[in-house]
C-alpha cells in the first residue's frame, strides 16, 4: 500500500508541474524495502543548479506534503525523517525530425485518384509524391523524485517525469 502512495506522490507531483499535455511517468522500487515503517520525511534541499522557479518549487513542496501526508506520512520537524525525499530537475534541448510524404491518393496533382508510379525512365510523373520534412527544437524537462531510506541510506523509490516544457 505503501508503494502505491508513493506511486501516486510521483504522479501527481510531475503532472502538476508539466506545463504540457503528454507526461511520460516511470517509477521503480526497492522490492524488499518496508514501506509500512516510514512515518517520517524530510525534503532534501535542491542539487546545486537544479533550481525550480519560485512557483513550480512550491507546487512541488505542496503536492509532496498533501500526498504525503493523506497517506499518514508526516514531515519531520526534529530535522531528520524515515526518508528523505531527493528531487533532480533538468532540462535538455531535442531536435525532433518528422518526415511524410503526400502520395497524392484522391488528389494528387491534378489527377483525381493518381497512383503513385508512372511510365519511363526518367524523371517523376505527373502527380508524383512530394515528400516533406518537419524540423522541430524543443525542450524537454526531466523530475526526478529519489526516496531515501535514511537509515539504510538506501534508494527505495524512484519515479522519473519527462515531457516537452515551456510554449
Amino acid at each position: 500500500m505503501k508503494t502505491s502512495a508513493i506511486q501516486l506522490i510521483a504522479i501527481a507531483v510531475v503532472c502538476s508541474l508539466a506545463a504540457c499535455s503528454t507526461v511520460t511517468v516511470t517509477t521503480d522500487y526497492d522490492h524488499s524495502a518496508a514501506f509500512g515503517k516510514y512515518k517520517t520525511y524530510t525534503l532534501a534541499p535542491a542539487p546545486a543548479g537544479q533550481m525550480l522557479r519560485p512557483t513550480s518549487e512550491t507546487a512541488l513542496r505542496n503536492a509532496i506534503r498533501s500526498q504525503l501526508a493523506a497517506r499518514g506520512i508526516t514531515e519531520s520537524t526534529s530535522g531528520k525523517g524515515d526518508i528523505a525525499i531527493v528531487r533532480h530537475a533538468f532540462t535538455e534541448e531535442k531536435i525532433s525530425v518528422q518526415q511524410y510524404t503526400d502520395w497524392g491518393y484522391g488528389y494528387g496533382g491534378g489527377y483525381a485518384g493518381a497512383w503513385p508510379y508512372g511510365y519511363g525512365s526518367y524523371g517523376m510523373w505527373a502527380g508524383a509524391p512530394t515528400t516533406y520534412t518537419d524540423v522541430r527544437n524543443y525542450t524537454q524537462g526531466t523530475l526526478v523524485l529519489d526516496v531515501v531510506d535514511t537509515s539504510t541510506r538506501k534508494l527505495v523509490f524512484r519515479g522519473t517525469g519527462t515531457a516537452v516544457v515551456g510554449g
